[in-house]
């Protein structure tokens, strides 16, 4: 078996009321004096009632242009070197801190994240996610460094769309299928593959008992422990799934799934999660767990998560080239079983899926 490169966590990371009043203390205590904030017009409207002045730190501000590209990573890189800076300051969503872990690899400078959303673990993982200018998911890279520091402000998190929320928490629910799906078939995994399998476990554990509060309480706008524990959960404890997984702990069919989807321009305004979510019923019957499947659809319909293409808005005439493109030779759908899977049968619960609506 080949080496698992354990990248668990961040250098630093805390979840706190007012943890960006320490932001500059946490850049001065690294030898940061000069920082670019690459950030999003609503991210930044969100952050600014909680982002403090920094009066020994120098900063420019930089709004990201739309993808997580190739072309945005240059452009950005080269602002960074244009002004010095000695870390970027990643200030959003999940787009957002792609382009800042990118970017910090490419310049070689700190990484500092404020994530705006709980859409995700995309805080906590050392890799970003590639997209064509259009939206198509290309690749995702790996970095061999990690976050150098991670604050969440959990106040911001509870003031973001509700529908985020639950899209993190149909992205989180996948890390359980996708780490199992693979880890279980080792009869004595290494440690590392055990603490993932755990976390992983851990993530479904947490949605299932506190989604719902957790969802409740954010459309109230009440800063609770079932929200937090829900936002930590999708944050921290997702991204050590993968972080001590590794390429066990990542991606299976579900992702897969997703990234075929985003062949469909209509999907291109439909959440990761939700999308990850719906992927991860069509991983399910793939593996032939319908039981389970059903299982996971009922807590979808409690929590409001898609269970098909049309809840999507995705229509049914994508399905054929969504299953080839999530069947490419590099999509990690073929780790299901030892035999590659078929785009013809990817096809097949698709639509099955959507059949058993109009049965209905």
């Amino acid at each position: 078996m080949e080496d698992i490169i354990v990248k668990g966590a961040p250098a630093e990371y805390v979840c706190r009321a007012r943890v960006l009043d320490s932001l500059e203390e946490k850049l001065l205590a690294r030898n940061i004096n000069k920082a670019l904030i690459l950030t999003g017009t609503k991210s930044w409207e969100a952050l600014r009632p909680f982002f403090p002045a920094l009066e020994k730190v120098e900063t420019a501000f930089e709004l990201y242009q739309g993808e997580c590209s190739l072309a945005e990573i240059a452009r950005v890189s080269d602002i960074v070197r244009a002004l010095g800076a000695e870390a970027i300051i990643g200030a959003g969503g999940g787009k957002v801190l792609d382009i800042a872990k990118a970017v910090a690899h490419e310049t070689g400078t700190a990484l500092v994240l404020v994530p705006t959303l709980a859409s995700n673990c995309a805080p906590w993982t050392p890799l970003s996610v590639i997209y064509t200018e259009e939206g198509t998911m290309t690749h995702y890279t790996v970095f061999p460094e990690s976050v150098d520091l991670l604050l969440v402000e959990p106040k911001v998190l509870l003031g973001a769309p509700v529908p985020l929320l639950v899209a993190g928490i149909g992205d989180t629910i996948a890390k359980w299928y996708e780490a199992d799906v693979q880890i279980i078939r080792f009869k004595n995994p290494q440690i590392a593959l055990k603490i993932a399998h755990y976390t992983a476990k851990l993530c479904a554990d947490e949605m299932f008992e506190y989604a719902e509060a957790a969802i409740g309480d954010a459309k109230k706008g009440r800063l609770s422990e079932a929200f937090v524990r829900v936002a930590e959960t999708i944050i921290m404890v997702g991204g050590m799934v993968g972080g001590f997984g590794d390429k066990f702990g990542r991606t299976a069919g579900a992702h897969s799934i997703h990234n075929g989807m985003t062949i469909a321009p209509e999907s291109h305004t439909a959440l990761h999660g939700d999308k990850v979510a719906y992927g991860t019923l069509v991983q399910l019957l793939l593996e032939g767990k319908g039981a389970e499947a059903e299982k996971l659809k009922e807590f979808y319909k409690k929590v409001g998560l898609p269970a098909s293409l049309k809840e999507l808005g995705i229509p049914g005439k994508w399905i054929e080239e969504i299953a080839n493109h999530a069947t490419r030779d590099e999509e990690t759908i073929h780790v299901l079983r030892t035999e590659p899977i078929e785009a013809a049968e990817v096809a097949a619960v698709m639509q099955g899926i959507e059949d058993s609506l109009i049965a209905r």
